[in-house]
């Protein structure tokens, strides 16, 4: 499968597509889920 195929989100754009449907999650916590299914959260810089 091609990289373009497979897209992936930070945890930031993670926020907004959580809040478009209406679940508010605490950015810590967005980040730890994240962090748990080992995805990998970019640094920005």
């Amino acid at each position: 499968m091609s990289p373009r195929k497979r897209r992936r989100f930070g945890y930031r754009r993670l926020h907004v597509l959580l809040k478009r449907e209406a679940y508010l999650v605490n950015p810590k916590k967005r980040f730890r889920l994240y962090r748990e299914e080992r995805l990998t959260v970019r640094r920005r810089g």
